[in-house]
């Protein structure tokens, strides 16, 4: 079956279900998990698939996804038995301000104060 790339995805799990093209990046999962930092900062240029990856690993540790091997068999975390143990065992809160692009610190604040309000309830 012939796979088209999918351009401007942001969800991991949206991404796999359409079967588009995928460059496997699970193996962040681990090199992330076994860091044991206290704080993560992802910085890279616009388009470079940040979002992405954050979606990546909600679906990964999140408990709303408990199950879903589907969603990763194939790639490599999957093929790691202790890792497919830790899929979908953490409570996960995400998420993203991709969508701020706001002009004023006051509008990006309501902004933002709207995202967390609609993911929060």
């Amino acid at each position: 079956m012939r796979r088209t790339v999918g351009i401007g995805y942001q969800d991991f799990e949206k991404l796999r279900m359409m079967n588009n093209f995928y460059i496997d990046k699970t193996h962040f999962i681990r090199e992330w998990w076994e860091s044991g930092d206290d704080v993560t900062l992802i910085t890279r240029p616009r388009r470079f698939g940040k979002t992405l990856n954050i979606s990546m690993l909600e679906k990964f540790f999140s408990v709303e996804y408990a199950g879903r091997s589907d969603l990763f068999s194939g790639q490599a975390i999957w093929e790691i038995q202790e890792y497919r143990e830790l899929q979908g065992t953490y409570p996960v809160i995400s998420l993203s301000f991709s969508d701020v692009k706001e002009t004023t610190f006051q509008e990006a604040k309501k902004k933002i104060c709207k995202i967390i309000w609609h993911r929060c309830r």
